[in-house]
């Protein structure tokens, strides 16, 4: 068998061939796993919309909503029992030490915070992961029970009433402000323009 000359062609030639091949290989490998992760991340949703609003009987995630606040558009997900309506799950971000830090925070009807759930987040490995923790029922840093509106969240070096996480004063003040943001679109969504009184599911 004679031996290819090595030239410029041929390595062109093996060269496009090989791109092709591994295009096509990764482009079904894309098809392939794109439903299944869809799927994963939509029960992960899920799973977090019920564990920070509990009790309710639709399905908040197809009844989500985009609400618009100072120019960013935050993601509501109205939680009904009965079809009257009993909170909602809000999805916030804020820029944290590492970049954005993103949050699900469940409200009842009130602006109470009755539960969250960090759903991603950039900051130092170690410390920012715990903010999924830090402010939950009976922590350091509780906020639920809490009302934004009432008086907005802040950690005590900034005049507050919320601890921060321990060596992770940026972290915290992004979580917080990730809260505020959350209540400022619920409220937002909640509160009819023209009257200024909640509407009535």
């Amino acid at each position: 068998m004679k031996k290819l000359e090595s030239s410029l062609k041929n390595m062109v030639l093996s060269l496009t061939g090989f791109s092709i091949l591994a295009g096509g290989l990764l482009g079904w490998i894309n098809a392939a796993t794109a439903e299944p992760i869809a799927q994963a991340n939509a029960n992960a949703l899920s799973d977090a919309i019920a564990k920070v609003v509990p009790g309710f009987d639709n399905n908040p995630s197809e009844e989500a909503e985009n609400v618009e606040v100072n120019g960013t558009t935050y993601k509501i997900y109205p939680a009904t029992q009965g079809g009257k309506a009993i909170g909602a799950a809000v999805e916030a971000s804020a820029n944290g030490f590492g970049g954005a830090l993103t949050v699900l925070v469940g409200f009842d009807t009130e602006g109470n915070i009755i539960d969250y759930s960090l759903l991603s987040h950039t900051e130092t490995p170690g410390l920012g992961s715990k903010a999924a923790d830090w402010f939950k029922k009976g922590a350091k840093g509780d906020i639920t029970g809490k009302n934004p509106g009432e008086k907005t969240l802040s950690v005590t070096k900034d005049g507050g009433e919320i601890d921060a996480i321990t060596a992770s004063t940026i972290t915290s003040r992004a979580f917080l402000q990730a809260v505020n943001n959350a209540y400022a679109a619920y409220m937002n969504k909640q509160v009819d323009s023209t009257s200024g009184a909640s509407p009535q599911y």
